[in-house]
């Protein structure tokens, strides 16, 4: 990997992601009475797009905005401005990534789209109602009569299965926002999380922005790289990234697999795979270090396998460094979907080797790569200790607040003269592990009380 290649400056990223940032400023004070402060911040989103086919609309939309008077179309376009300079970031941002690693992106398969019903207009325009009295407000205007006003609109989405995407985006959203009301009070606002979640979930009130994505066959093998954990509070995922080889020959892809499952908040740690095993065999896969025959199974046009137990079938030993060093760099990427371009959601596997670590950094050919230590689930063996005394890496490289970071999915360190790989998905499918059987154990004697107290408040 030309390391150094990551730290070459790009051009217009740092005007474009200043642009975003003053318009994330003006959506804190809200739009009912702007401020000059707030017109700076429209004028700069209007003057980075001048040169695109938003530029009059936006225009018209940031001069009515500053002037306290945009309509739901205005707001509109300042949230595709805003989701089209984040997508050109990302677009620049991966484009560096894969002349660093070497590799190309596969060209469109042309799969069309599954077949959806067309959600409910006027359910759709209630959402984008909401969502515009939210930026009139502004964050520091929020308070629970205002954030109420999205809990009729969610109750009538959720029925509709058309509509469950931007239903569940509107009710995270939501009570994040009750969660921090009133917004007067607040000492510290989020700034760019929240205008995430606004500005994606008023394009998703766009008839057919949600649609269902393409979809194509996988019929090959399947070559695990490493597990991915995402947890909260109520839920967590498990992201598989693999190689996919396809039977007939063809050029391997970057795959993903995930699956999710709500919980406690007392289920933690080691404890999450009894929630995610029963719902996806490839756990248990990469926890035995094997690839797996898939036969036709569904994936997006993003890279994503819709997954199936009844289309995969263990198959033979799969190591995952012997994975990363031969399959892993002809592996070409799928392409990103419009409204899924953003800095955040660069996840590019990657193999590091030959480094030195220094302060939770890989010294990498002269290079300081910062390790991002954080995302390191505790529901595995992967420990920062391990990730220090490594000489080798599969991780996910990423970019974040203004640099590229790598999470470590595996590192090889050396053991008594012996190369000894550790996972963070190690114990995903079970393990002997004193320590993951202690954590498993543990988990298991909460669901129980749990299920216990459940059971007790229904039958009283």
């Amino acid at each position: 990997m030309r390391a150094d290649l990551l730290y070459d400056g790009i051009d217009g990223l740092d005007e474009a992601l200043a642009a975003v940032d003053g318009f994330d400023e003006v959506l804190v004070s809200g739009l009912l009475r702007p401020g000059p402060a707030q017109a700076a911040g429209l004028a700069g989103v209007a003057e980075a797009v001048a040169g695109s086919p938003l530029a009059a609309r936006v225009a018209e939309a940031a001069e009515k905005a500053a002037a306290g008077t945009a309509g739901e179309d205005h707001l509109m376009a300042l949230a595709g401005a805003r989701t089209a300079l984040l997508g050109s970031a990302h677009d620049a941002l991966l484009a560096r990534v894969e002349e660093a690693l070497g590799r190309t992106r596969a060209e469109e398969d042309g799969t069309a789209p599954a077949d959806a019903a067309e959600p409910s207009a006027n359910l759709l325009a209630a959402a984008r109602s909401w969502l515009c009295d939210l930026a009139r407000a502004g964050w520091h205007g929020i308070d629970h009569e205002l954030i109420g006003g999205a809990a009729p609109v969610v109750s009538a989405m959720l029925p509709d299965p058309a509509l469950r995407r931007q239903a569940t985006l509107l009710d995270g959203f939501a009570a994040e926002l009750a969660a921090s009301c009133p917004g007067a009070s607040l000492e510290r606002v989020p700034v760019r999380r929240w205008a995430d979640l606004w500005s994606r979930a008023m394009l998703l009130t766009l008839p057919g922005a949600a649609s269902a994505p393409a979809v194509g066959e996988a019929t090959g093998r399947l070559l695990p790289l490493g597990v991915d954990v995402q947890e909260h509070a109520t839920a967590v995922q498990a992201q598989v990234h693999a190689v996919f080889e396809p039977a007939d020959g063809g050029t391997p892809r970057l795959v993903r697999a995930s699956v999710s499952a709500p919980k406690p908040d007392t289920v933690v740690g080691a404890g999450l795979w009894q929630l995610l095993r029963p719902h996806m065999s490839l756990l248990t896969a990469v926890s035995e270090g094997r690839a797996m025959d898939l036969d036709a199974m569904p994936v997006t046009g993003e890279g994503d396998l819709i997954w199936d137990d009844a289309r995969a079938r263990t198959g033979e030993p799969a190591e995952v460094f012997a994975t990363a060093r031969v399959a892993l760099p002809t592996a070409a990427s799928f392409a990103t979907a419009p409204l899924d371009r953003h800095p955040a959601r660069i996840a590019v596997p990657v193999l590091l080797e030959g480094y030195a670590v220094e302060e939770e950094a890989f010294q990498v050919a002269g290079v300081c790569l910062a390790v991002d230590s954080d995302r390191v689930p505790a529901a595995g063996p992967l420990t920062p200790e391990a990730v220090a005394s490594s000489g080798a890496c599969v991780g996910l490289l990423r970019w974040d607040a203004g640099e590229f970071l790598v999470q470590p999915l595996a590192v090889e360190r050396m053991v008594r003269k012996k190369a000894v790989a550790v996972h963070a998905g190690a114990w995903a499918g079970g393990t002997a592990d004193k320590a993951g059987v202690r954590a498993e154990k543990a988990a298991t004697d909460a669901v129980k009380v749990l299920r216990e107290r459940a059971g007790k408040l229904l039958r009283k």
